[in-house]
């Protein structure tokens, strides 16, 4: 697979990070931050825009100067982009907007299980990423379906998504959005909308690429021109279908709490998308279990063919050694060397044998081809 876990140490990395966070929120200072990226040459931050009654404020604006505006105004809102982002930068980002420790523990750690937590007056939301991978033909070591994650910080005056790995950058949704002025007055919720569909979007096309494969490993293995498929292709494509079914699955609860309006800050309009999102979701896991099961009917039938191939082969050695056999037991009994054996001084008795070997390898190899072991 794709996805790309660092290790975590309880006492190492996350402790580092929780310790940052405390310390910016104890009197640390952004600019301090800013200045060790600036001499880095790196920042986490993709976009930050400040959205005033749906639509984006010109030129560039520093996180912390766009939140102070949008609190000025209650049709405004800051979206803050960020791609795996440091610890260092990711603590100043925190303090400013004031998240959640546990929150900021699982932005860092990445790759969570989709779901949805309040903390406070704030909403984190956790998604898991795909990609289809495309390649020429599916072997034991294809990668199929690359993944990543997408998370949420969700408050009343901001929305920041944090993406880990490559899959579903979110620019385009950005620039989609900014193009609906009425659904951009809604809010950061609005914002969650386009993330959340696009990312469901790409479950879809994932899903549709992934059933080529499944058609041409069932041809494979059926086809009747084709070559068997070994078993190892079908294993590995059930490896990296169970890793896409562990993204789109489990983001069916959280969709179904939006839905349901468990969540009483997200607007109505919004929550109506939701339901066209959650529609797509649904067919789309669907699908992933009928691949499955499809997936599972498919390694049982080659796993009998080996069975029958294996029996074949079987009868095929037995046939050739009972034939072999008639010409081991007749030398076995002329090399006795007893000197009162039949046959033994006769003129044509070593051409007479060889006839009784011949026409007995006849018989037995006709009676077993028609028995099928030939």
């Amino acid at each position: 697979m794709a996805e790309q876990r660092e290790p975590r140490d309880a006492s190492g990395g996350l402790t580092r990070a929780l310790g940052a966070v405390t310390r910016r929120m104890l009197g640390g200072n952004h600019h301090d931050t800013e200045q060790v990226h600036r001499e880095s040459g790196h920042s986490a931050i993709v976009d930050c825009g400040l959205y005033v009654d749906g639509a984006r404020r010109p030129g560039t604006i520093h996180y912390a100067e766009a939140l102070a505006a949008a609190r000025r105004r209650a049709d405004s809102f800051v979206w803050l982009g960020l791609h795996e982002p440091a610890e260092d930068e990711f603590a100043d980002i925190a303090a400013v907007f004031d998240l959640h420790e546990l929150s900021v523990e699982d932005a860092i750690g990445a790759f969570q299980r989709p779901k949805i937590d309040r903390y406070g007056e704030m909403v984190f939301a956790a998604l898991r990423t795909t990609r289809y991978v495309e390649h020429q033909e599916l072997t034991e070591f294809s990668e199929v379906v690359e993944t990543g994650s997408v998370m949420m910080f969700i408050g009343e005056h901001f929305v920041i998504t944090v993406r880990h790995g490559a899959p579903t950058a979110l620019r385009d949704a950005r620039h989609d959005l900014e193009d609906k002025p009425d659904l951009l007055r809604h809010g950061p919720w609005a914002v969650a909308h386009a993330v959340y569909d696009r990312v469901v979007d790409s479950y879809v096309d994932c899903a549709n690429a992934v059933e080529l494969d499944l058609d041409a490993l069932e041809e494979s293995v059926f086809g009747r021109q084709a070559a068997h498929g070994r078993i190892q292709r079908i294993y590995q494509l059930k490896r990296e279908l169970v890793e896409f079914r562990r993204a789109v699955v489990p983001l069916q609860r959280p969709l179904e709490a939006i839905v349901a309006g468990r969540l009483p800050e997200v607007p109505k309009e919004i929550r109506r998308y939701f339901r066209d999102v959650n529609d797509h979701l649904t067919r789309t896991v669907e699908q992933v279990q009928s691949y499955d099961e499809l997936l599972n009917s498919i390694l049982q039938a080659r796993l009998a063919q080996v069975t029958v191939e294996q029996n074949d082969d079987m009868r095929k050695i037995a046939a050739w050694a009972g034939i072999a056999a008639v010409w081991t037991a007749v030398a076995g009994i002329y090399g006795m060397n007893f000197r009162d054996i039949p046959e033994l001084q006769w003129r044509y008795g070593y051409p007479g044998v060889w006839a009784v070997c011949l026409i007995a390898s006849i018989l037995l190899y006709r009676f077993f081809r028609r028995r099928g072991w030939l």
